[in-house]
């Protein structure tokens, strides 16, 4: 990953069976899809409409890869044990899409991705609006297969501010295939950024926190970011934040939220399978909210950082210079 450009200054234990009813409403509809944003849709490259509806990102990568040249197959294919396959990426991984694959292939690969998508709206902000942000279009990222089709694999989409995985649920447990990573180059706070709108959610709950909420929830340096950021404390450590418990049910409602749009762009069984692994690890009960920011802080922008955290649970979002988002989500911790 490219090293973190400066910026200038100043510029969150119990199972959801034991949740309010309203809380158990929240986990059900997020998971059958009532995730998506009123946002416009896009249309154009890899048309949602060329995908049946029964065709699967799994089903699409099976089609692909196992009709790939011997050259291209040396060029795209990796080892399951490579440690390239569970990092994240700011550019293509080894050979570009454009120079590996044939144009129709390239279309297949759109329409896995897009398979990867909650719809239109997360098709968009997965592709940043069709512009792939700095790596400027699509044939500059890379994808590429990791592991064998008749047993264990992960494939892996990588681009400027964007790294994908789908592993075909052969590791039980592990969200997204494993690490996440998005994000967009315009401010956090602006609403040019595609992201914004996650940015103005968590903004919502901070300011709902009292002041005691906010001085237990806030701290003055910033996290690490990559791999660094999103590793599982020990069970043994002490999480920082505050606890969802000790938040009103109107921060806790604010928080629901929260995770609502954060799963928005990606597909039904992914969105499921995060929801399953917090059931697993403690429930929403489990979360701490953590916000990060500089002293000398503006009041429109109080933070340069958030995450929420739990038990095998981090997301952790960049706002300020622009967005990084890193996400590791797992119930085996």
């Amino acid at each position: 990953m490219t090293p973190r450009a400066p910026r200038s200054r100043p510029q969150d234990a119990r199972s959801d069976a034991g949740l309010p009813v309203s809380r158990r409403g929240f986990l059900r509809a997020a998971g059958a899809g009532a995730t998506a944003l009123a946002m416009p849709g896009v249309s154009g490259l890899f048309a949602q409409e060329s995908r049946p509806a029964d065709r699967t990102a799994e089903d699409l990568i099976r089609d692909l890869y196992s009709g790939l040249r011997e050259d291209q197959r040396k060029a795209v294919v990796l080892p399951i044990d490579a440690p390239e396959r569970l990092k994240y990426f700011n550019a293509a991984l080894g050979k570009k899409i454009g120079e590996v694959y044939t144009k129709p292939q390239q279309d297949q690969l759109g329409r896995i991705l897009r398979a990867l998508s909650s719809g239109e709206d997360g098709w968009r902000q997965i592709s940043r609006d069709g512009t792939w942000d700095e790596s400027k279009a699509f044939e500059n990222c890379g994808a590429n297969l990791f592991g064998d089709l008749s047993g264990k694999y992960t494939w892996v989409f990588s681009g400027h501010h964007l790294t994908m995985r789908c592993d075909g649920d052969t590791e039980e447990g592990v969200a997204f295939g494993g690490p996440l990573y998005y994000g967009h180059s315009p401010s956090g706070y602006s609403d040019r950024n595609l992201f914004h709108y996650q940015t103005k959610s968590a903004l919502a709950v901070y300011e709902s926190l009292t002041k005691e909420q906010r001085e237990q929830a806030v701290a003055y340096e910033d996290p690490a970011e990559g791999l660094d950021s999103v590793k599982f404390r020990c069970t043994c450590d002490s999480m920082p934040g505050v606890p969802f418990p000790q938040l009103s049910k109107e921060s806790q409602a604010l928080v629901d939220t929260v995770l609502r749009n954060l799963l928005s762009p990606f597909r039904k069984s992914d969105a499921d399978e995060v929801l399953q692994v917090v059931r697993k690890t403690g429930g929403m009960e489990a979360m701490h909210l953590m916000f990060y920011r500089d002293r000398e802080a503006q009041a429109s922008q109080p933070w340069s950082f958030w995450r929420l955290e739990g038990p095998g649970f981090v997301w952790n979002f960049r706002v300020l210079p622009h967005v990084h988002t890193y996400v590791n989500i797992s119930s085996k911790v």
